[in-house]
């Protein structure tokens, strides 16, 4: 069975208001764009995505998903022009010999990670939905069998102004059968644990981590760290410079908390070496970012240092969580998997029957491939309202 076609649709699916009113105090560049201080990153007022259709001889279609926030258009663009024309013609049935071949296209010139990166990831979680589909089995059975069938989650964020807000939300999540939140926070070391206190307060069964966001010197990261661990805290996430190895390596080893990473890594050869460092006590890749083929192989790569994967999963809709599900079933070593309640809500609109995802547990999906139903009559008409943002 070969591969016939391969589509890109642009999504911008509008956010509701306790989305946006995360953004109203950010610096607008450009018409969507926003840089949340303190973070430094650029956010849209919509949530954006890529998707990726690979259908074969026989009409059978896989579906995949880039984590693509800002500017879908770049890796929609490099499947376009240089992924589907390779693409067309192989073996549907053999996703990891079509992911190498399509991995070594642009790797000498130095396009193993970011938007190349992306784009290989939404088309590899194509072609194991399209190989799953094919066979009939699901992709976890593909990966050798899944470890569980329900995955232990945690709460993302609390998207509300104030300490006094975030803690009612966190004792709301609680009330709902929450047992672990993590705070997105970067504010200043005494602002966030005054955060954590007032959560704490709020909720103290829960489980609390902080995702830093890149925001901290060393110093700093460490007096966060040794303040979390005198509130019981979870991990910190993504203290320091994203690029900072031994920066991270350093604080990791002087921790008393752990010291979680890897949102932004793409591939087996950076998590080796942050791995080898010991910069990372919790390995965090996105599937939406390294596809599954390379989540397997870093999952493995952080087993062998006894370093658990608690899979990154930002605002990815249904299809990249549906294969970060069957990615995070099949690994053994695995933490938790993140649990964000506005991007699963908003990705539910392009399936025909949603993921029952909950605040401490999500089921794994059944049926073959990634085990979703993705609605194409919503995913053209989204796609083509998206033109005219």
């Amino acid at each position: 069975m070969l591969i016939r076609d391969v589509e890109t649709f642009i999504l911008k699916v509008a956010a509701d208001d306790a989305y946006l009113g995360a953004l109203r105090d950010g610096s607008a560049i450009g018409p969507g764009y926003t840089v949340r201080e303190p973070w430094r990153s650029l956010y849209s007022d919509r949530f954006e995505t890529l998707l990726v259709k690979v259908t074969a001889d026989d009409g059978t279609a896989g579906w995949g998903e880039a984590l693509a926030p800002v500017a879908p258009e770049v890796p929609g663009s490099i499947v376009d022009l240089l992924l589907a024309p390779v693409l067309r013609g192989m073996d549907a049935t053999r996703p990891r010999p079509a992911w190498s071949r399509l991995r070594d296209l642009m790797r000498e010139r130095g396009h193993l990670a970011g938007h190349q990166a992306d784009a290989l990831a939404a088309v590899d979680i194509a072609l194991w939905d399209l190989a799953g589909r094919l066979a009939g089995r699901p992709v976890a059975d593909l990966l050798g069998g899944a470890f569980r069938t329900e995955l232990p989650a945690y709460v993302s964020g609390l998207p509300r102004p104030s300490d006094a807000a975030r803690a009612w939300l966190a004792r709301d999540w609680a009330n709902r059968g929450a047992s672990a939140v993590k705070l997105h926070l970067g504010y200043g070391v005494e602002a966030d644990l005054a955060t954590v206190d007032a959560v704490r307060s709020a909720a103290p069964a829960l489980r609390v981590a902080v995702d830093a966001h890149w925001a901290y010197s060393l110093t700093e990261a460490l007096r966060l760290a040794e303040g979390l661990a005198e509130r019981s805290g979870w991990f910190l996430e993504a203290p320091l410079a994203p690029e900072d190895v031994a920066g991270h390596a350093e604080l990791a080893g002087r921790s008393p908390v752990p010291i979680a990473a890897g949102e932004s890594l793409r591939h087996r050869y950076e998590f080796r070496q942050w791995l080898e460092a010991g910069a990372m006590a919790v390995a965090q890749p996105d599937v939406g970012r390294t596809g599954i083929t390379e989540a397997m192989v870093i999952a493995e790569l952080a087993a062998a240092r006894h370093v658990p994967v608690a899979p990154h999963h930002s605002t990815g809709l249904a299809v990249a969580l549906a294969a970060g599900l069957h990615v995070a079933a099949a690994v053994e070593l695995l933490e938790v998997f993140e649990y964000q309640p506005l991007s699963t809500d908003v990705g539910q609109r392009i399936l025909r029957a949603p993921i029952a995802a909950g605040p401490a547990r999500i089921p794994l999906p059944t049926g073959p491939g990634l085990g979703v139903d993705v609605d194409e009559e919503a995913v053209r008409k989204i796609a083509e309202e998206s033109r005219t943002v």
